[in-house]
């Protein structure tokens, strides 16, 4: 009988599908980039450093209590040796074998070494929760410091507890500007404006979906209560088209934009030394890609991956929740997470609770429809390429400019991001395209005419070592024992019968 599950991350998914999983009978080893448990979403000070940590709600964090529940559960189950963590760890490769999976690993910077004959970790089942990172679109003056994507701020201010400026403006689109701005505020920061790509109008066209949510709308209420006495100002269809400074950023240019993204009217200034971006989430699927499940493009362009309706995914021993399977929030984590762990279960021990994942498919279901809103209603604005000048940086690490994706289409008949990656060389820098994939795919579909296909977008995605890694790591495994021979990564596909159903 299976029982040993590796879960990957330790965020909201993650963390529920591993207390979910060690206290129905599995044995759990749960690996994180992190220090400790939270992720992303709950990332906090460091514990020993956070007074009234088992209780205090006023930290900064939605659903802390949530939080504090899954890390005591976990806590327990750590002492009665049914979970294993592993954090400061991240997993560069995972290969499938006939009798389960091996993940080989290394320290994330800061961590402490791993010895050679612990970097592999063997597990007969797999929960990817791998969460997601900023989507960034690039404007002149993007680079300058100062310059930041909206989730690295709320890194700075939650975990650190860093004001990273005097003068703050936020903008793109999305909820999570209000929260990033909020935070800001409470930090002591002066945020000078909050400016929406989109119009408020575009929610109340869905007002049923936002009230699938209750949560989400006193979420919102809180959020307006902080603005209120803070006086942060907030401007709805207003974009930042420039950033202003020599060594650092100054200021901004502000212009107001109709549907499609255009500016209707002269640009303002404003100063600030701080400019937080934030246009959405993109799903973190390296290892999902580099297993070869199935993938599809989701109702906000990102690739995520495909699933059951019970969060299998295509390769059999694999199961993925939270953000992987489209970007839904916190929430949406958490619940996918304790389905996901569920369903191993059922497939590992034969044990079930049909009615608990039955009540659990219907609370993602409700999660999804209010994510198909939220993503309906925060589009990055289709025409965003005008605020774009020729020499303006799409590719930070690569230093690649507009024009040379221009070129590499118009002149050098480039027909796809990949074509124009392998000659014009965006994305293919330190971050390998993470930070400018999506503005990539948007540039140079517009230049063909073509929306990118799920074909399209998956080579950005792929890669044997799915992070930055020390030459001595890929070294140590010529002392390691050989891991068992990869199957085919489609050898269990889904059959038509049980294809995922649309996602958010």
């Amino acid at each position: 009988m299976t029982r040993t599950l590796a879960v990957i991350g330790a965020g909201p998914a993650g963390l529920a599908a591993a207390v979910t999983a060690a206290e129905q009978g599995m044995t759990v080893t749960v690996i994180d980039a992190g220090l400790q448990s939270g992720g992303q979403f709950w990332r906090h000070p460091s514990e020993p450093h956070l007074p009234h940590f088992a209780r205090d709600e006023s930290v900064g964090h939605h659903h802390w209590r949530r939080f504090v529940d899954l890390r005591t559960r976990l806590d327990a189950a750590v002492a009665r040796g049914a979970v294993r963590r592993l954090y400061g760890r991240q997993v560069w490769q995972i290969l499938a074998g006939g009798t389960g999976f091996v993940l080989h690993t290394a320290a994330v910077a800061g961590a402490d070494p791993v010895p050679p004959a612990e970097r592999a970790v063997s597990a007969e089942r797999v929960i990817l929760a791998t969460g997601a990172y900023d989507r960034q679109l690039p404007v002149p003056g993007w680079t300058l410091p100062g310059v930041m994507a909206a989730g690295g701020v709320q890194a700075l201010v939650k975990a650190h507890q860093i004001a990273p400026g005097r003068r703050a403006v936020v903008a793109g689109t999305g909820p999570f500007l209000l929260s990033v701005a909020a935070g800001l505020a409470e930090a002591g920061v002066e945020v000078v404006a909050v400016c929406e790509a989109n119009s408020l109008l575009r929610w109340a066209r869905r007002p049923l979906h936002a009230a699938l949510e209750p949560g989400k709308l006193l979420e919102g209420a809180e959020y307006a209560r902080t603005f209120l006495r803070h006086r942060i100002p907030f401007r709805s269809r207003t974009i930042v088209t420039r950033v202003h400074g020599e060594d650092r950023a100054e200021g901004v240019s502000l212009s107001r934009v109709d549907t499609r993204g255009r500016a209707t009217g002269e640009p303002t200034r404003v100063d600030a030394d701080l400019v937080a971006f934030g246009w959405g989430f993109t799903p973190q699927l390296e290892l999902a890609v580099q297993l070869g499940l199935r993938t599809r493009l989701d109702v906000d362009g990102s690739l995520v991956v495909d699933i059951d309706a019970d969060h299998r995914a295509s390769l059999s021993g694999v199961y993925v929740a939270g953000e992987a399977t489209g970007i839904g929030g916190a929430v949406q984590s958490w619940t996918e997470g304790e389905l996901a762990a569920r369903t191993t279960v059922a497939d590992a021990l034969g044990t079930d609770a049909p009615a608990r994942r039955r009540g659990l498919r219907r609370r993602v279901a409700r999660a999804r429809a209010f994510a198909r809103a939220m993503h309906a209603a925060s589009v990055v604005p289709t025409e965003w390429s005008r605020w774009l000048e020729p020499d303006t940086l799409v590719c930070r690490c690569e230093e690649v400019d507009a024009a040379a994706i221009a070129e590499a289409v118009d002149d050098q008949r480039a027909e796809d991001p990949r074509d124009v990656r392998v000659t014009a060389r965006p994305g293919m820098g330190w971050c390998q395209g993470r930070v400018c994939g999506f503005a990539l795919a948007s540039l140079v579909g517009e230049r063909t005419g073509c929306r990118w296909s799920t074909a399209q977008i998956e080579p950005l995605h792929k890669r044997s070592i799915g992070i930055p890694l020390p030459l001595g790591e890929i070294a140590a495994l010529a002392g390691a024992s050989t891991p068992p021979e990869p199957e085919s990564p489609h050898a269990h596909a889904l059959a038509p019968a049980t294809a995922a159903p649309d996602r958010p």
